[in-house]
């Protein structure tokens, strides 16, 4: 009696704890998408705005803001990232969040970052905006320029001897 009293118990127990399990889980999917909601690009491809330690944690202390654009295959961009207010970094997310590519400081000198590479997928990317390491946030401006190959003159039709 005893033993079937167990069995019948622990199965009332298995199968609604498995069903808070399953619920809990649903609500956490739902819950993490509705948090991370990435800043669409505006059609100028330019952002004047502010890093603030109400946006993303990351893991090194500091903040992240993520702006979702999307390229083509073959697109060549220059992402220029500048800042008064902190030392920036600028990096370009996959949509798996793999890094496609990263910038801390520009070529001249400065704290700021400018990004260049060619994509060879197309797809929504993320543009994150960090400060490095925990040097705080501030206003910034953001610009992404898709860049256009420069033809050779004789190529297109130009003078040739």
């Amino acid at each position: 009696m005893t033993k079937a009293f167990a069995a019948r118990f622990s199965s009332a127990l298995v199968v609604p704890a498995t069903l808070l399990v399953v619920s809990l889980t649903a609500a956490a999917a739902r819950a993490q998408n509705q948090l991370y909601n990435p800043i669409a690009m505006p059609p100028t491809n330019e952002v004047s705005d502010t890093l603030t330690d109400k946006d993303i944690p990351i893991g090194e202390g500091g903040f992240a803001r993520d702006y979702a654009v999307n390229l083509k295959a073959g697109d060549q961009v220059a992402i220029d990232l500048t800042s008064e207010s902190f030392d920036t970094i600028v990096t370009l997310l996959a949509a798996d969040g793999s890094t496609v590519g990263e910038n801390d400081d520009g070529p001249d000198g400065s704290t700021n970052s400018l990004l260049f590479t060619r994509l060879t997928e197309a797809g929504k990317y993320i543009i994150r905006v960090r400060a490095f390491g925990e040097t705080g946030g501030g206003a910034f401006k953001l610009k992404l320029t898709r860049l256009r190959p420069v033809s050779d003159g004789n190529a297109s039709g130009g003078n040739s001897k």
